[in-house]
């Protein structure tokens, strides 16, 4: 991997990771067609910088998280049911990861109920974070064990649940990314103790590359947080929507007609 290609794999890390379409999924597509070959540190390359972006969370919420300790217990409860998930389905999710044709049917079809989200999901009656019950914030992190398969997205599927258990969608968002804080940091331990346990050892280049991720995929998640809660007050979930439908429908049709995913 070059930097220029760690590069862009950081944007599109950054610039997806709290929007609803997916950001393992695009990252997938992303190395496709940048030609990158799926080495295991390239694997845990597209973990790993998932850190910086979450870092973005701590540092613009700051004093969130700082203000009691039943907010860590809400997000311990939401964060059980994935890490059971994970632990359980990790050979399956590995396989789900070489699988673009899996990526593209769950960005058509979780496109289709961000196309409706609004409308289904209309009840706003919790505003503020205290008010979320141990019981809902759990229902929520079960809603985060389908994000679990590439394509589906993690802050799209814990957002929509956060909507259907009667958050406003601010709210919603915001316990997304709360909530992506402990996951991803447990996610890219895990990733990095399979690593070595396949003795596996990274290079002082490799190291740079990472860190150089890291701080990329930081800055420009602070731009995509802003940017998701500014489209969801005004727009609602429908673009986000018919970007997904359209994306996925054209990889569909690429698949189909046999055309490789690198010269999209």
């Amino acid at each position: 991997m070059t930097y220029f290609e760690a590069l862009i794999i950081a944007i599109i890390e950054g610039l997806t990771e709290f929007l609803p379409i997916s950001s393992t999924g695009h990252m997938m597509l992303g190395t496709a067609v940048l030609g990158i070959e799926p080495t295991p540190f390239v694997k845990l390359f597209t973990i790993a910088i998932q850190l910086g972006a979450i870092l973005s969370v701590i540092v613009l919420y700051f004093k969130r998280f700082f203000k009691s300790v039943n907010f860590y217990l809400k997000l311990i409860v939401a964060f059980i049911p994935a890490a059971i998930a994970g632990i359980l389905l990790g050979d399956y999710i590995d396989a789900a990861l070489e699988n673009l044709w899996g990526v593209a049917i769950a960005l058509l079809l979780g496109g289709i109920v961000l196309l409706f989200a609004d409308q289904w999901f209309n009840k706003e009656e919790v505003h503020k974070e205290e008010d979320i019950s141990l019981l809902t914030a759990f229902k929520i992190g079960c809603c985060q064990c389908i994000a679990l398969f590439p394509g589906v997205s993690r802050s799209g599927a814990t957002i929509i649940g956060g909507k259907a258990f009667k958050l406003n969608k601010q709210l919603a968002a915001e316990f997304s990314f709360f909530l992506a804080v402990p996951t991803m940091f447990a996610a890219t331990a895990k990733k990095m103790l399979d690593f070595y346990k396949d003795g596996i050892t990274l290079s002082g280049e490799e190291i740079k590359l990472l860190a150089f991720g890291n701080v990329v995929a930081f800055v420009v998640a602070l731009i995509g947080i802003k940017t998701l809660i500014g489209i969801l007050n005004r727009y609602g979930f429908k673009w986000f929507g018919v970007y997904r439908i359209v994306l996925g429908i054209i990889l569909i049709i690429l698949f189909k007609m046999g055309i490789s995913i690198s010269i999209i």
